[in-house]
């Protein structure tokens, strides 16, 4: 079974926001784009943009915690002062580190029971 975590938020951003919110992350996806363990690291809006969604994989539960801590925490109070997050989902099985940063945003975790990746069979 893969270790990989799959990450999917769906944020509102606050009004008036959306151009300091992709300032923020401007300075934040070069950072993840750096990290061994970060295989995907994707923000998507929607025309208006009041949603926005980010899909982020990686490698392992490690490797999500180390995004968090490292990486993603000298932002976590501006990201916070700009959008609220409406939902988190998470695919995978994170460990309980990895859960411990998660559980702070609501998530919901999905275990794979079956399918397929081009690295593997899911059991």
């Amino acid at each position: 079974m893969s270790k990989s975590v799959y990450v999917v938020f769906e944020l509102k951003v606050k009004p008036g926001q959306f151009d300091s919110f992709k300032q923020m992350v401007s300075e934040v996806v070069p950072g993840a784009r750096e990290e061994p363990g970060t295989l995907a690291y994707e923000y998507s809006a929607n025309a208006d943009g009041s949603i926005i969604h980010i899909f982020e994989h990686y490698r392992d539960s490690e490797s999500l915690v180390s995004h968090v801590d490292e990486t993603f925490a000298p932002f976590g109070e501006r990201f916070t002062s700009l959008v609220n997050v409406t939902r988190l989902t998470v695919y995978g099985e994170p460990n309980a580190a990895a859960r411990t940063r998660l559980d702070n945003f609501g998530a919901v975790y999905l275990t794979p029971f079956n399918g397929f990746s081009n690295k593997g069979t899911i059991k």
